[in-house]
């Protein structure tokens, strides 16, 4: 009886099928839909970066989909309302009062300031991203601008 010489087995099983990019594009955007939708649920503030990391997709990827975008930015518009602060009975009170709403507006102009900067940051990022695949298209190497 002759035995034929035994192949060896690949190191790796076959490798599974790519999902086409077509299924990927739809799963990323369901995927920051689902995102969006979570922060709003939890109360948190809508910005690019956090429904980048809530969903786990890349900054470009949500500056590229104008619907995506254009959601993310009106809900990241839109102002919470701000209680009215019930009317004081005595001096204290009143100095208290006028001490938390002095410290409100100055949480919220600081909350607007860090918003910007976030923004002005993200704006940079998407730019840089853009000129490092600018570089890498016409051949260059990104350390030939360091």
């Amino acid at each position: 009886m002759r035995r034929h010489p035994r192949r060896p087995r690949p190191a790796h099983p076959r490798p599974r099928p790519r999902p086409s990019p077509k299924a990927k594009s739809q799963a990323k955007t369901a995927a920051a839909e689902k995102a969006i939708r979570t922060l709003v649920k939890r109360g948190e503030p809508i910005t690019f970066q956090a429904v980048q990391r809530e969903a786990a997709v890349s900054h470009a990827f949500l500056y590229n989909h104008p619907d995506l975008r254009g959601r993310i930015e009106r809900l990241r518009a839109q102002a919470r309302p701000v209680p009215a602060p019930a009317p004081a009975a005595d001096a204290q009170s009143t100095l208290v009062l006028a001490l938390t709403s002095q410290i409100t507006r100055l949480k919220k102009r600081h909350r607007e300031e860090v918003q910007a900067l976030r923004d002005a940051l993200e704006q940079a990022h998407g730019e840089s991203l853009d000129l490092r695949r600018e570089l890498a298209r016409r051949g260059g190497t990104a350390t030939a601008l360091q």
